[in-house]
């Protein structure tokens, strides 16, 4: 058999053009002949149902073979949404205005999303945000059916973001499963839940990741431009959007780990959703649905960081020695409350409590308010007119 070897030189002498010809002409017959033999069997395997496929095959006029395909889409991920989603419902926040002088409407100003946890007594229980619910004259809630009906607002708090609603059981179907958000890991898979920009979307399901554990975001709540508080939240990557607020955030198991709080909407940040660990939001909600508000431990002083008051303030007035620049000053101490009961007085500087350190006001309302409870002791040491004292009081409730 002869081979070109293309420009090497060394092709077929001028005498072989015969032999050329019909090794050519034998190649020819045999690949029809292939051609032939093959084409059914790759038509055959062309219709293969694949594993996860199941269906009927048929020939239509032609002879050709055809499927009919049903294909099994379901998936970890349409389990866990099968399971959690009716929980998940609307909240329409109205609000009272004046349309003419003399007649007063509710009008809608917000709506947002909220869980059903928990069924007792003919109530179901609804946990959501504060921001969802703040302002409201009247709240509907609408289930995922699209029935909407009337909800009582049981307890909110401010600190937290979190609020709990009631509403008449009769129409409740569906409560979520609390899950552990203490065992969440990065990179885990999660699901949000939620109502984004309002009711047309209701139900919407966006997928993602854990991105970030323990997150700290500080947050105004009294809109000074100075941060009050920190938030411990779950970031994830998960689409949350405007109406999400309060919705559920849960694993793949269906569970629900997390209550959407806010995303980071600056034009250059993508994908930095935050959600509210559901262990912390426990005790919360507990507390909210049987007082109607967080019972929190309270001093009985009005404070400021000492980092936002100005250098010559600190020296004069606190008196504070030069390398003292962190702490908290009290500004006013309220009549018979635990500091004034335990000596604590205008103008003095607190910097540590229960040997803590005590940086500026978050790290004190953090200490307050995450590690005592009503009752407790707590030691306090502070500067009084430069010179360094400690103080014992008993935390009470707040009489307000």
């Amino acid at each position: 058999m002869e081979y070109d070897y293309g420009n090497r030189g060394d092709g077929p002498k001028r005498g072989s053009r015969k032999g050329y010809f019909f090794s050519g002409f034998i190649g020819a017959i045999i690949g029809a002949v292939l051609v032939l033999l093959i084409s059914p069997r790759l038509t055959d395997l062309a219709i293969l149902p694949n594993k996860e496929e199941s269906g009927s095959v048929i020939s239509n006029s032609e002879g050709v073979k055809t499927q009919n395909v049903s294909l099994n889409v379901e998936t970890d991920v349409t389990k866990a949404v099968d399971k959690a989603a009716d929980s998940v419902v609307g909240i329409t926040n109205l609000q009272s205005s004046n349309f003419w002088a003399d007649e007063t409407t509710a009008e809608e100003a917000g709506t947002g999303s909220g869980v059903i946890y928990k069924k007792s007594d003919g109530k179901a229980y609804i946990v959501t945000n504060n921001h969802v619910v703040q302002g409201a004259t009247e709240l509907e809630v609408t289930l995922s059916n699209g029935k909407k009906i009337s909800a009582e607002l049981i307890g909110a708090d401010i600190w937290t973001d979190l609020a709990v609603v009631e509403v008449d059981a009769s129409e409740i179907t569906k409560i979520a499963e609390f899950g552990n958000s203490d065992t969440l890991k990065a990179g885990e898979p999660v699901i949000a839940i939620g109502n984004p920009l309002g009711l047309t979307f209701s139900g919407s399901v966006t997928q993602g990741i854990v991105s970030g554990l323990e997150r700290t975001i500080p947050v105004d709540i009294n809109e000074d431009g100075t941060p009050d508080w920190q938030s411990e939240v779950i970031q994830t990557d998960t689409a949350i959007n405007p109406g999400n607020s309060g919705g559920a955030l849960v694993n793949i198991e269906g569970q629900l780990i997390g209550i959407n709080s806010m995303k980071i909407a600056e034009s250059a940040v993508e994908g930095i959703g935050l959600a509210i660990p559901i262990n912390s939001a426990i005790p919360i909600i507990e507390d909210l649905e049987e007082h109607g508000e967080v019972q929190r431990p309270y001093m009985g002083v009005e404070l400021q960081s000492v980092s936002d008051i100005p250098g010559y303030y600190q020296q004069e007035a606190l008196k504070l020695p030069e390398d003292v620049t962190t702490g908290v000053a009290i500004k006013d101490v309220s009549p018979n409350s635990p500091a004034q009961k335990a000596g604590l007085k205008e103008l003095d500087v607190i910097v540590e409590l229960d040997g803590k350190e005590i940086v500026d006001l978050i790290d004190l309302r953090k200490h307050l308010y995450n590690e005592k409870k009503i009752g407790d002791s707590m030691e306090v040491k502070y500067y009084r007119n430069g010179k360094l004292e400690t103080a014992e009081l008993t935390l009470s409730e707040d009489q307000m």
